[in-house]
Order: C-alpha cells, then sequence, then structure tokens
C-alpha cells in the first residue's frame, strides 16, 4: 500500500533544448511503495524526465523534488538517495559479474562489512548465484539486465528510476524482471518507472500518459481505460486490411480507426448503434466482413485515442 508522502513532487516542471521543448509544464507525484509508469513513444520526454529527476539534467523551470530535495539545488545529494537503471546496459563487459557489483558497491558508497551480504543478495535476485566469476560479456541479456538491477539497488535506496529498462529483452526475462520490482514495491521502494510497452503498463499502481512533452491523461490502468477513451471501441475483422481501413475512417458514425495485429480498431461514439452501419459499409465495398462486436478499450487503444485527439499547443 502506498504511503502518504510523495517520493517525488513534479510542479510546473519544463525541459528545452534551444526552441525544442522536450518537457512541456508537467506535473505529477509518486508516493512511496508505489510503481509509477511514464509511458509513451519514444521521444515522448520520458527519458528527459526521468534524468531531470536524478538529477543528471537541470531543468529549464518548474521545480522538482525526490526524497525532499530539490533536484536542480541539490543534484548530488539525489543521486544518494536513489537507483537508476538506464535502457542502455551501463555495466562494463570487461569485467567479470563479481567484480561490477563490487565496483557499483564502491560508487555507491556502500559500508565495506555489507559488500559481501549486499553481493550474494544481487546474486542471487539475478539467478546468478555461483557465476560471480563469469564474464559479463558472456550473459544473456535478461541476465544482464537482473545484474543491472541488483547494481543499482546495492544500496538499498528508497527510489528506484528505471528508464526502459526491458528494451529488447525476451517475453520470459521480462515477467521475471517485473516480478523482481513487485518483490521491492512491497519492501517500501518507490519504482519510478518509463515504458513504450502497452503490456508492462499494466503492471504499475498509477499511470501517466505522455505524448510531446505534455501529460495527456493520469491514473491507475482500469481508470485510465474507464474514463478516458474517448467513444467505445468496436473489433472489426475484414479482407484485406487496408481498404477496410479506408473504408471504415468513412463509415457513418465511426471517429477514428487503425490497425490492431491482424484487425481494426474503430473508435465510435455508440457502438451498438454504429454496429451495422460498420458492418453495411465494409461489405459494400466487397469485402470479407468476420467479426464486428464492441470491445474493452486496452491501454494502447487509450493512448492512441487520446494522442490523435490532443491538439497540438503552443509554447
Amino acid at each position: 500500500m502506498t504511503g502518504s508522502e510523495p517520493s517525488v513532487v513534479v510542479e510546473n516542471l519544463t525541459k528545452r533544448f534551444g526552441s525544442f521543448v522536450a518537457v512541456n509544464r508537467i506535473n505529477f507525484q509518486a508516493h512511496r511503495g508505489e510503481i509509477f509508469g511514464f509511458l509513451g513513444p519514444n521521444g515522448a520526454g520520458k527519458s528527459t524526465t526521468i534524468r531531470i529527476l536524478c538529477g543528471l539534467l537541470r531543468p529549464t523551470s518548474g521545480r522538482a523534488q525526490v526524497a525532499g530535495i530539490d533536484v536542480a539545488q541539490e543534484p548530488e545529494a539525489v543521486r544518494q538517495q536513489i537507483g537508476y537503471m538506464s535502457q542502455r546496459f551501463s555495466l562494463y563487459n570487461d569485467l567479470r559479474v563479481a567484480e561490477n557489483l563490487r565496483f557499483f558497491a564502491g560508487l555507491y558508497s556502500v559500508p565495506a562489512r555489507d559488500v559481501p551480504v549486499r553481493m550474494a543478495w544481487a546474486l542471487q535476485m539475478a539467478g546468478l548465484e555461483g557465476r560471480g566469476q563469469a564474464p559479463t560479456s558472456a550473459l544473456p541479456v535478461g541476465w544482464k539486465q537482473r545484474l543491472a538491477l541488483g547494481c543499482a539497488v546495492l544500496h538499498r535506496p528508497p527510489i528506484l528510476f528505471l528508464d526502459e529498462p526491458t528494451s529488447g529483452v525476451d517475453p520470459v526475462s521480462r515477467r521475471h524482471f517485473w516480478e523482481l520490482i513487485h518483490q521491492m514495491v512491497a519492501e517500501g521502494i518507490t519504482v519510478f518507472v518509463t515504458t513504450h510497452y502497452m503490456d508492462e503498463a499494466e503492471y504499475c499502481n498509477r499511470l501517466v500518459l505522455i505524448d510531446r512533452g505534455r501529460i495527456v491523461a493520469m491514473g491507475t490502468p482500469t481508470e485510465l481505460k474507464s474514463r478516458h477513451m474517448k467513444g467505445q471501441l468496436l473489433l472489426v475483422e475484414c479482407e484485406p486490411l487496408g481498404p477496410g481501413l479506408e473504408a471504415l475512417q468513412r463509415a457513418p458514425g465511426v471517429l477514428d480507426a487503425a490497425v490492431f495485429g491482424s484487425s481494426l480498431h474503430a473508435v465510435v461514439a455508440d457502438a451498438q448503434a454504429a454496429l451495422p452501419k460498420v458492418r453495411e459499409a465494409l461489405e459494400s465495398r466487397r469485402l470479407r466482413v468476420g467479426r464486428v462486436e464492441q470491445i474493452p478499450p486496452s491501454l494502447e487503444d487509450v493512448f492512441v485515442s487520446l494522442t490523435r485527439w490532443q491538439p497540438e499547443e503552443p509554447v
């Protein structure tokens, strides 16, 4: 259960690179013992935000506090309170597994008497028991990822920042990684994670959807799916998909349509009223039509709907 005191507080945070606005006046709070997700496509502003919160980038304007510390005023103090794992594997491939752990223990000023216990814990957590002398370069990507997580939390920080932590990792390793995250959250750690994987977002307690540097929605996964979908959703199966999409976009009552795998998703104002009109529009084009039915929206549907409907904002 989340605590009442926020671990991360962001108020009107903005970051510009010349005339480009990477982060545009965003506001949110993350609390102790929760998984707080930042969901959006590449280039949306996720990594820029996380680097500001880790004290690695200075904001252009606005305010951010991590563990009660102002990130712009005391970035070094912030870094002592956090663990950080970037989307790129940041360990040293030319070192052995144990050498990487020992190096990061020194980097995070772990007391010498605690190092053996912390290293043993990290090896066990990463599934690398007995492999301390293995070259890091020889590890599969999923194991490297778990080793990087172990290195990031050797000093037992209260807040953990994960920037696209499972990028390029196979599904089984991704699932195991998230099991480790839930174990840490159960111990009261705040986990702030950026991702563009919609299925991973379901693991988060709360989510921010960000697009072009702006927050377009915030809430639990259930809240986002129930409150932020602009209309109702139809699943449409037809062949071929290209002409089907074109016909669907022109069908009466259809607000938006997109390809989802081997089918189409259509956003409509009233699903029951739109069903016969959609089928008629497809059959009039001599398309092979399968199922046409209302379905509950996924987070991906919500995100696509919100970002397509979001107007550009002057800066």
